[in-house]
């Protein structure tokens, strides 16, 4: 192996995932102590295979037989020294590269966590035989493994006491963010004489959409001034604009308009209902926004109740009206918890400081013998 060692990166592009791939690429690709070969792995089904029930329903085998194929091609063109998977799920049919070249699997939740949020994700358990199957099959892969990265202690937690990982084999390293990019200019106006909430979110409903709508028409109707607080919402789903309710639906990840947007704004709500670590709340942290979420999977870990934001139970509007009732109508705690969010993402999810992380972990790895 020569001292600059070669890495696959076999990336899946399915949700949020292709955010995060394209923003460790972009990172990955500055830093000189690797050199990386990228193996994406789409999530989308086209031709024979759309015609195939099987194959286009099954995620895992799709994504299992292109990590394959991906890893293979680029193997041919020069030999990999070590291995990225992000997540398990391409990851389970690769294990015989896994015995062959040193890997990292890299994940932001494990099955069995993803399975409690199965019902929000149109992901059902099958039957016991099956799911028996599956759970030996992800032991396999994660003590195959030479070392395991997750987004979270929530993960990681789970790696350990469902899958009996040793806890020195995973390291903690969340998704980063580009700081630079997404703070908030030096130059910029802070005015409170319109307070703006914003909501990022794809899927609306298993974000918390709707229960965010019903909050802010309560929070709304109690204002003496209803013209003064305004929602801004940024997804894909079909939503309609009401009073005080603006929609964004041609805004793209990393976008300047998206940028700007959050910049406008004073207030990040995300109610998401199933979620495992949501990469927007450290954009809006590093922007420079209050968070207010709620504490599903790993998000605890980066809203700490009062301090950087605010956290209230999934599906509550009564305690969601209430937390933003509290902002809006303080705007000193706005900034207070606006600049903790900040300084927490600055130390725990800045993209290039993560990037460096991951990068030693691979280093290590691929000089094992």
């Amino acid at each position: 192996m020569s001292a600059r060692p070669r890495i696959g990166f076999v990336v899946e592009r399915a949700l949020g995932h292709a955010t995060h791939a394209d923003n460790l690429q972009q990172v990955i690709s500055l830093d000189e102590r690797v050199e990386a070969a990228w193996c994406p792995i789409p999530y989308d089904v086209h031709g024979f295979g759309a015609k195939v029930p099987f194959y286009r329903s099954r995620w895992t085998l799709r994504a299992g037989l292109r990590a394959r194929a991906a890893i293979r091609a680029a193997h041919r063109r020069k030999p990999l020294d070590a291995l990225f998977i992000h997540t398990q799920v391409p990851a389970i049919l690769a294990m015989r590269w896994m015995t062959k070249v040193p890997t990292v699997v890299s994940l932001d939740a494990t099955p069995r966590q993803y399975d409690d949020f199965g019902s929000f994700y149109d992901h059902e358990r099958e039957n016991a035989f099956i799911e028996n199957i599956k759970y030996r099959a992800n032991v396999r892969c994660f003590h195959k493994a030479s070392a395991i990265v997750t987004w979270s202690t929530w993960a990681k937690n789970g790696l350990v006491a469902d899958y009996k990982v040793p806890d020195d084999k995973v390291y903690v390293i969340p998704p980063g963010v580009w700081f630079d990019q997404w703070e908030r200019p030096a130059d910029s106006v802070d005015d409170d004489s319109t307070v703006r909430v914003l909501f990022v979110g794809a899927d609306f409903d298993r974000k918390g959409g709707p229960i965010l709508v019903d909050a802010f028409r309560r929070v709304r109707a109690a204002q003496t001034n209803p013209d003064g607080v305004e929602l801004h919402i940024v997804t894909k789903s079909p939503v309609s604009a009401e009073g005080g309710v603006h929609v964004h639906t041609g805004m793209t990840p990393n976008s300047p308009e998206l940028l700007a947007l959050y910049h406008r704004c004073h207030i990040f709500c995300l109610p998401t209902r199933a979620d495992t670590l949501a990469l927007v709340l450290s954009e809006a942290g590093a922007a420079g926004l209050a968070l207010v979420s709620t504490a599903v999977g790993g998000i605890p870990e980066l809203v700490h109740d009062g301090e950087t934001g605010l956290l209230v139970p999934p599906n509550d509007v009564p305690a969601l009206t209430d937390a933003l009732a509290s902002l809006l109508g303080d705007p000193e705690r706005r900034r207070r918890l606006a600049e903790n969010a900040t300084a927490a993402v600055h130390a725990d999810f800045d993209a290039r400081k993560n990037a460096g992380r991951l990068v030693d972990v691979l280093q290590r790895v691929a000089r094992r013998p």
